[in-house]
């Protein structure tokens, strides 16, 4: 996909809607102390042609994309959610008057677009008088906008109405609870809050196609919830937001886990397709993850070390090198995220927000991984651990892959104690993760000095760093396995309790 040549801006817009009849009169905002003086502009004339796919898949996702002309911020448009009166703006410049939507905007949302068509759904033209509200030190804090609105769906009536926007200025200094007060002035004035989130939203609200039906059963609700999650997180990586790979390989793991757990409940079976996909995209993933994880780890560890016993370019080697590979990592990740293997794997995530139990000769109901099955899988993986740790036999990567196992139960426990509201168990089966996880990135840790320090020692270089380096990662992974076993009676306790 060719990037846009335009340089992309990126805003963060904190506002609330309003709505108003003809007969409202305008709020004032005298006697704030936040506010020193109003400055009137003259009324902008704007015109916005919004695009989505025929089904109104960014809508759904509360997402809206327009080309907008006239006023001050002319341009391509881009707003996703952040938060309940914030969203993130994409911009860019105005191209060709008849062009398409640019390949920059569309690969932020390719994960809710996929390969279906962006077309125009809507037009919004706007008459906007903005009121400039300025602190006492000259600087301006906020906007009030009154819209006079004119819309039309493609291919549906006009509809006209009026709406108030008050909106932070980016980046101002103000009080936390400015916008509450100013929202004040606008309810005292007879203003009531907005019944949509947007504009659009309001136009399309009677032509949106029906939500289907989803299943009240807590895993397929937060299997629903964690699929949403995942298309947030891949927004992220696409902007290289630190540590989203790390989510966003969380998530895909989070997914299978429980659709694996409770398999037939969705209509599948152990050799489903989707099963695979997730765990594909979990490894691709995880090679620009691994190597972020090296790059943190080896950064923290050499700036606690004396200067004097960093011998040699062991930050070139040990930081820079695997900063390299994240950048290799994250480039196929994003060549596997745009392809259309991806977008059918998408698809089928979303067929099972509302797919049903298979149907059972036996008409047994279908079989659910519940807390007590899977903490079973951790204690038979413990014990386990425990005969391979005694076992002379055992060599050190054999002790270490059954710690790994432990863990992989553990956070599928995890999992499904948080879906169905085992709260306690699901902290315990965290601390476990999150120490045998430490215990984890030592063992790779390890391994990537040894084979850094062989690099280097042929090359001539001082390992004497490198060895130091091994000798904290394998206290480290001591300490990990230390705490295990009061982890895992905590747990047993929590298991118990919840019956």
């Amino acid at each position: 996909m060719a990037a846009d040549k335009r340089k992309a801006s990126r805003h963060t817009e904190t506002e609330r809607k309003f709505a108003v009849t003809e007969d409202t009169v305008s709020p004032s905002f005298e006697g704030l102390s936040a506010v020193a003086r109003v400055e009137r502009s003259d009324p902008q004339h704007l015109d916005a042609v919004y695009y989505d796919t025929a089904d109104h898949h960014l809508a759904a996702h509360r997402v809206t994309l327009r080309r907008r002309t006239g006023g001050p911020d002319a341009g391509w448009h881009l707003k996703l959610p952040a938060g309940p009166d914030s969203r993130t703006e994409v911009r860019l410049p105005l191209g060709e008057a008849e062009e398409a939507v640019p390949d920059e905007l569309r690969d932020v949302v390719l994960a809710i677009v996929r390969d279906r068509a962006l077309a125009p759904v809507a037009r919004i033209s706007t008459v906007r008088t903005v009121d400039e509200l300025h602190g006492h030190s000259g600087a301006p804090l906020a906007e009030f906008c009154d819209d006079q609105v004119t819309a039309s769906a493609v291919g549906g009536a006009e509809q006209t109405w009026r709406e108030w926007e008050l909106e932070l200025v980016e980046g101002a200094e103000v009080p936390a609870d400015l916008l509450d007060r100013l929202a004040n002035r606008l309810l005292d004035a007879g203003a009531q809050p907005a019944g949509h989130g947007s504009k659009l939203a309001r136009v399309l609200a009677t032509s949106a196609p029906e939500q289907a039906p989803r299943h009240d059963d807590p895993v397929h609700r937060a299997v629903a919830e964690q699929i949403e999650e995942l298309l947030v997180w891949d927004r992220a990586v696409r902007a290289d937001t630190w540590d989203s790979v790390h989510q966003m390989r969380v998530v895909t793991r989070k997914i299978r886990s429980l659709v694996k757990g409770s398999e037939e409940s969705f209509g599948l079976t152990d050799d489903a397709w989707v099963l695979e996909e997730l765990k594909l995209l979990a490894g691709v993933l995880g090679v620009a993850r691994d190597a972020e994880v090296l790059a943190e780890r080896f950064e923290r560890a050499l700036a606690d070390l004396p200067a004097h016993l960093v011998r040699g370019p062991v930050r070139e080697r040990l930081v820079d090198g695997a900063n390299r590979r994240y950048q290799a990592g994250l480039k196929r990740s994003l060549a596997a995220m745009r392809s259309e293997r991806y977008f059918r794997l998408l698809d089928a995530l979303d067929d099972l927000k509302t797919a049903g139990p298979v149907t059972s000769t036996s008409g047994a109901p279908p079989r659910q991984t519940t807390v007590a099955s899977a903490y079973r899988k951790v204690h038979k993986a413990a014990k386990a651990a425990l005969i391979a740790k005694a076992d002379p036999a055992v060599s050190a990567e054999g002790k270490d892959e059954a710690l790994h196992r432990i863990r992989k139960g553990a956070k599928r426990l995890r999992y499904t104690a948080a879906a169905t509201g085992a709260r306690n168990v699901a902290e315990g089966a965290k601390l476990i993760q999150t120490l045998l996880g430490d215990h984890q990135d030592s063992v790779v840790s390890r391994a990537h000095l040894s084979a850094e320090a062989s690099t280097a020692h042929a090359e001539g270089e001082d390992t004497f760093t490198y060895g130091l380096l091994f000798q904290l990662e394998d206290e480290l992974a001591r300490q990990s396995e230390d705490r295990l076993e009061g982890a895992l009676r905590k747990l047993k306790k929590a298991v118990r309790a919840a019956g």
